[in-house]
């Protein structure tokens, strides 16, 4: 006969959990973890190429030993007195002036077509004009023409506007074709705004113009920060119109990149691949700094209330 004491034991529901449950659970966690560092390696292998070409002077650079760490410190020089750190002197003092020219396209070309696509986008989703949506469908339709088909007549139009082939005519063609893509964005955004703050904003008074200015215009952060990071992204990383429209004195980065490479005669590796650093280095730390901000920004809109 048991006797019971009045107090009972409570299992947690943790306790309760099979034990072949938590074991399906941790193999699942771990393969995750395996399957997760296996694509991070593999992501990472070029990157390692890349750092350990940059560092190895010209007589330590071959096919055979490209997986290989540097047989000298980057500070000491080989038989014919070059260094690895000579190989991002060399790739600095190449690319240092196209790297100021990039930033002057990138910067301008991000913030205008994305103040622009927003005001596009709020007019789109806020003002339901006649064949608003034939409009919106026909600015979209610059999203799916790719970059090669345009290519001809874009050359041909420069040619006869009497165009320079510099940064400026790259900074024009860079937001144009960056607004379909910044109008799509913010006029999903815009869409998730609550239609009451825009009835307040007419209750108060307030135009279209000093709505969008006052209301609209603060609360648009997220998507501008997508925006932003996109159009930078794309007009520093462009080649095809850098390569139509400017020339390697007047051009970006991409362009001088190539040049430092000597096309496809690479006769130094480690200054391309240092080369190759540098420039990747603008793009990589606009991600860092607002990489937490992109998803959140690209998921606005997406889900309405």
């Amino acid at each position: 006969m048991s006797v019971t004491t009045g107090i009972e034991r409570r299992t947690t529901p943790a306790a309760r959990i099979p034990t072949a449950h938590k074991g399906r659970a941790r193999i699942g966690r771990t393969a995750k973890y395996v399957l997760l560092v296996l694509f991070v390696v593999i992501v990472l292998m070029p990157v390692y190429v890349l750092v350990v070409t940059s560092l190895k002077p010209p007589s330590d650079v071959s096919a055979v030993s490209s997986w290989a760490l540097p047989s000298l410190w980057p500070w000491q020089a080989d038989a014919d007195g070059a260094t690895g750190f000579g190989n991002w002197s060399d790739a600095w003092s190449t690319l240092a002036a196209p790297i100021g020219r990039t930033f002057l396209l990138a910067i301008p070309a991000a913030l205008i077509s994305a103040m622009l696509g927003s005001m596009n986008g709020f007019v789109l989703s806020r003002w339901k004009f006649p064949y608003a949506n034939v409009v919106f469908t026909l600015i979209l339709f610059g999203m799916f023409i790719p970059y090669q088909a345009i290519m001809v007549p874009l050359v041909q139009m420069k040619t006869s506007l009497g165009m320079p082939s510099n940064i400026v005519t790259l900074l024009i063609v860079h937001i144009i074709y960056g607004l379909p893509i910044c109008t799509l964005i913010f006029r999903n955004y815009y869409e998730g705004v609550p239609e009451e703050l825009m009835e307040a904003s007419r209750v108060d008074g307030a135009g279209m113009l000093a709505s969008y200015w006052r209301i609209i215009l603060p609360l648009s952060l997220p998507g501008f920060v997508v925006t932003i990071i996109w159009q930078f992204t794309s007009a520093w990383n462009d080649y095809l119109f850098a390569l139509f429209l400017s020339d390697a004195n007047q051009g970006p980065v991409s362009l001088s990149l190539v040049n430092l490479s000597q096309g496809a005669q690479l006769s130094n590796y480690g200054a391309s691949m240092a080369g190759a650093l540098i420039a990747s280095l603008p793009t990589l730390l606009v991600y860092i700094i607002l990489g937490k901000y992109f998803i959140g920004g690209l998921m606005s809109g997406s889900v309405k209330s």
